[in-house]
């Protein structure tokens, strides 16, 4: 294993161990579930807004460390971007995990590009990432037909 993928694989296991903005955010302006039923992770994604900036992203729930990471990963991206480049970053992170480049602007995110080799495990790493997306639906007041 090359340094590079030691790193990457260190980011992964201390997000999963002690993971950033983990618990209920209080205020928040939208909460919303996520559930990857093929793995039983389940999470609930926390936003709090000021005016279109992210003021402040949080989860709970529980899964496997790749889904964890994720989330621990992504609300520490979130803070400060407005919805638009939430959603860039998110299009983005999509990209890379279904075998796309790595955009710089990913940083850390970039640790989990070898989830895009493990196809059972892609589901586990864009649960965080398709609930950002609804919840940001729904903070638009946006409807969307079921996926």
């Amino acid at each position: 294993m090359s340094l590079l993928d030691e790193l990457y694989k260190s980011v992964v296991l201390e997000h999963n161990k002690h993971p950033h903005n983990y618990g209920v955010l209080d205020p928040h302006d939208v909460a919303l579930e996520g559930v990857n039923p093929s793995c039983g992770d389940e999470l609930t994604l926390y936003l709090r807004f000021e005016g279109d900036v992210i003021d402040a992203a949080g989860f709970t729930g529980q899964g496997c460390a790749i889904s964890r990471a994720s989330a621990s990963l992504m609300t520490d991206a979130l803070s400060g971007l407005d919805r638009q480049e939430a959603r860039d970053l998110a299009a983005s992170f999509m990209s890379m995990i279904h075998g796309g480049k790595v955009e710089s602007a990913l940083g850390d995110l970039a640790a989990l590009q070898g989830v895009s080799r493990l196809h059972a495990r892609v589901k586990c790493a864009t649960l965080a990432w398709v609930t950002l997306g609804e919840a940001l639906d729904q903070a638009e007041g946006v409807t969307r037909p079921f996926r």
